[in-house]
């Protein structure tokens, strides 16, 4: 019996890593890095994005301000459509929702507080939040906009 928990566990965890790196996640090696992924973006993320990536209640539609508040980072959100280039540029230069009738930026830039290794992380770890397809589609899109060349 035990012998047989064994194999289904092991089964089950190779399944589980050649999904993520079939659906465009990052290595299985990588379990350090998406771990501080987490941890920066329950530190600095999840205030607006929530615990779980659950976004804003009523995030497509804009609050009195005018402005739209933080979508989800999970499957029903838009995260999944964008670059690796894309999703960096956004945490560390910031966002302004081109819908939003306010001009400052609703998602505060990073690059002052996160490093690119960092930056890198949270991105790599909201990537853990995705179908495997959305995953595919994802590194699909990343493979011509990738993300910018490391300097440390």
């Amino acid at each position: 019996m035990h012998n047989r928990w064994t194999l289904v566990t092991t089964w089950f965890l190779l399944s589980a890593t050649g999904q993520a790196v079939a659906g465009g996640g990052p290595p299985s090696s990588d379990t350090t890095l998406l771990e501080d992924g987490e941890k920066i973006y329950q530190q600095y993320c999840a205030s607006c994005h929530g615990i779980e990536g659950e976004g804003m209640p009523n995030w497509e539609r804009q609050n009195a301000q005018g402005e739209l508040p933080a979508p989800p980072h999970g499957p029903e959100g838009h995260t999944w459509k964008h670059s690796d280039a894309m999703l960096y540029r956004i945490v560390s230069e910031g966002w302004r929702d081109p819908w939003n009738k306010t001009e400052r930026l609703t998602m505060p830039a990073f690059k002052e507080i996160l490093t690119p290794a960092e930056t890198r992380d949270v991105v790599n770890y909201l990537k853990t939040l995705w179908t495997p397809e959305q995953r595919r589609h994802q590194a699909e899109e990343s493979e011509g906009a990738p993300f910018p060349a490391q300097s440390e």
